[in-house]
């Protein structure tokens, strides 16, 4: 049974929820009123999950949220709040509450929040675990982790956590910054769960102008405006049965947020032009490099998608706090791209070595495969050498006062700058060959040479 107490200062609340959680049969329900006992009660006896009201005289929900943060009590926390203050929720979250509704509770709802509590409690439990033999090794599903070379110790606790809640169809959040693998967890996820042998969809929010995602998202019917010629199926139609993976969540667009939220929790959307409802049998992982927490406080992101979407919440660490494995990554990174451009470069040099190891990465490990993959085109020789590194990153570690065109790179898209060119003339304009060595679409390395203006 699941240990439950409930916080609020309203007495005919308490009655009615109490009530309702005994009749689920599967809680064990404890009230209290006089919010000035709380810190004795959690304190003296163990609770799984805390219902919480925020607005409570002398001691408030919040009070009790961070005395709760503070002395590190297991509990998993849903506030029930009558008031919709955008700043109280936002210090909800930062002190870790799972969900945030508002009063009149809907029964349903709380009660779908209540399962998505007490399995993230299982998982806290488990990742709180003292590991005996944590290694890659010691995974049970390490070939869903293809791609992803570490022997961090704080990404092989990630691997562990994954393993536990990717069996389930929980909504997932990927929290880190741009090139720390975002992509990667959400496709191991996928092959973990039994969507495994479904589509994968991967889709990146800030690629799309607003007005254009719409359309791509859900699809739309022929005639719906100008240029539709067929009907067409959105990205959740694509990803029907599997997973849609959707990177830079925090770029959507507020009318899309509310279309999104409806799938998640109605599990059906409309296409473009559509007044007919389509069934969405597809698993939500979103990821974002953006503060979600600043940008709910600023209006232009929906506290209620927040919270459907961080059921499961990972974050992932950048490359400068995972030192160990710079010189594990630079070396596949090597072996993949001197087979791709045919070249016989077999080892790094130890003065390049060291000084990918003084390196910041700002651009994460996206940013050291580039480094690697431009040192190789320029690189003639079997040993990969100081000289045949980008001269931006000479210049940041403080060995080369060389420039480019007169300027320094100062910022992650010069870098890509750099590299397209340098890959467009290695195989002399050949789009195509440029955009299987850069691993992207032709399409999408047309934009970027625009972008870019590379021609």
């Amino acid at each position: 049974m699941i240990r439950i107490i409930l916080i609020d200062d309203d007495r005919a609340i308490l009655n009615f929820m109490r009530i309702f959680l005994l009749q689920a049969g599967k809680f064990e329900v404890k009230t209290l009123q006089d919010s000035t006992k709380a810190y004795e009660i959690l304190n003296s006896e163990e609770f799984d999950i805390l219902l919480l009201d925020m607005d409570m005289p002398n001691v408030t929900g919040l009070d009790i949220l961070k005395y709760i943060k503070k002395n590190n009590i297991n509990i998993m926390t849903i506030v029930l709040t009558g008031v919709e203050d955008i700043d109280l929720a936002i210090n909800a979250m930062k002190c870790g509450t799972s969900d945030y509704m508002l009063k009149p509770i809907h029964e349903e709802k709380l009660m779908t929040a209540l399962d998505a509590a007490s399995h993230k409690l299982e998982l806290m439990k488990v990742e709180g675990e003292a590991e005996e033999s944590l290694s890659f090794d010691s995974l049970k599903h390490k070939e869903a982790f293809e791609g992803i070379v570490t022997q961090d110790e704080k990404m092989l606790r990630i691997f562990r956590f994954v393993e536990k809640f990717a069996i389930t169809d929980n909504s997932v959040l990927i929290w880190g910054e741009s090139g720390t693998g975002k992509e990667l967890i959400a496709k191991a996820i996928h092959r973990i769960s039994e969507r495994g042998d479904k589509k994968f969809v991967a889709v990146n929010a800030g690629a799309f102008a607003n007005e254009l995602f719409a359309s791509e998202f859900f699809g739309h019917t022929k005639g719906s405006f100008t240029g539709a010629i067929t009907d067409k199926k959105g990205f959740i139609e694509e990803a029907n049965g599997g997973t849609l993976f959707l990177d830079e969540i925090g770029e959507l667009s507020l009318p899309i947020q509310v279309k999104l939220l409806r799938v998640l929790q109605e599990e059906e959307f409309y296409r473009l032009g559509s007044t007919k409802n389509i069934k969405a049998d597809v698993r939500i992982i979103a990821a974002t490099n953006k503060d979600l927490f600043e940008e709910i406080k600023k209006g232009n992101f929906r506290k209620d998608l927040f919270f459907r979407l961080n059921i499961n919440s990972i974050k992932l660490p950048p490359l400068k706090e995972r030192s160990g494995d710079i010189q594990l990554l630079a070396y596949y990174f090597l072996e993949k791209f001197k087979k791709k451009n045919k070249k016989n470069t077999e080892k790094i040099a130890p003065t390049v070595i060291n000084l990918l190891k003084s390196y910041s990465y700002p651009g994460n490990v996206r940013e050291l495969m580039n480094i690697i993959n431009s040192a190789i085109i320029v690189e003639s020789g079997c040993e990969l050498r100081k000289k045949s590194l980008p001269h931006y990153f000479l210049e940041k570690t403080h060995i080369s006062g060389e420039t480019i065109n007169g300027m320094v790179p100062r910022n992650l898209q010069e870098v890509e700058r750099e590299h397209i060119r340098k890959v467009l003339e290695y195989t002399r304009n050949n789009k195509t060959n440029a955009a299987k060595i850069l691993g992207i679409s032709r399409v999408n390395l047309i934009a970027k040479i625009k972008k870019y203006v590379l021609e």
